[in-house]
């Protein structure tokens, strides 16, 4: 994998990651942190499709690796909502 392609990979991580937040209606930071949410996000929904038996849809291949971008943002969604719910249960109101 070449650098152009890492970037390439964090660009569509990020925008699927980015997608999830909204989704969900919770966001935790900018473009580094909705990219790590598209990459979790990834292994999630990928993981999820595969239980369910259900097909990779949207694939994107760059440099002979795939990332499912369906998958994805509903895996950064499912993600992002959980990590809301526990995040917000945490604070204390003064």
């Amino acid at each position: 994998m070449t650098i152009l392609e890492l970037i390439l990979f964090v660009i569509v991580a990020a925008i699927a990651g980015g997608l999830g937040q909204a989704i969900s209606g919770y966001s935790y930071g900018g473009c580094l942190v909705s990219a790590l949410v598209g990459f979790v996000g990834a292994f999630i929904g990928a993981w999820l499709a595969r239980q369910l038996g259900l097909p990779e849809l949207l694939p994107l291949t760059i440099g002979g690796e795939t990332f499912p971008i369906v998958w994805s943002i509903i895996g950064s969604a499912i993600l992002s909502f959980f990590l809301g719910l526990l995040v917000r249960r945490r604070r204390v109101i003064a």
